[in-house]
């Protein structure tokens, strides 16, 4: 249990470590782009970690590695909460309506895409 508590903490800091990466190179000024960016991308990869689970490609310690500790501190629903209520405070509500429908329509296409591209290499 330990061990795996390790392993989501280090792939936890990991992935928070990247996002704020993302985040200070992505900038902008009335779309949260670097949000939508990295739950883009950790929707994709988690699929091809879920794909790579469910067919026993990965042991479950690397699935909590990667899928638990570091996609899970790489994407991020918080932020995506704060930067639509911003939006809203701001009169924005249209740009936020936009980024609720993309983050909620495109992340689920892209860890199904992420799995599809899973099964056609990995398997």
């Amino acid at each position: 249990m330990l061990q795996q508590i390790g392993l989501v903490a280090i792939g936890g800091a990991i992935g928070a470590g990247l996002r704020y990466l993302i985040g200070t190179w992505i900038s902008y000024e009335t779309f949260p782009v670097a949000t939508i960016t990295v739950n883009l991308v950790g929707s994709f990869l988690l699929g091809i970690v879920a794909l790579s689970t469910s067919q026993n490609l990965i042991s479950s310690d690397l699935a909590l590695f990667i899928g638990t500790g570091l996609i899970g501190a790489f994407t991020t629903m918080s932020a995506f909460s704060v930067d639509t209520m911003e939006l809203l405070q701001e009169g924005n509500s249209s740009t936020a309506g936009i980024y609720i429908v993309l983050t909620f329509s495109l992340c689920p296409i892209l860890a199904w895409c992420g799995w599809l591209v899973g099964n056609k290499y990995l398997i």
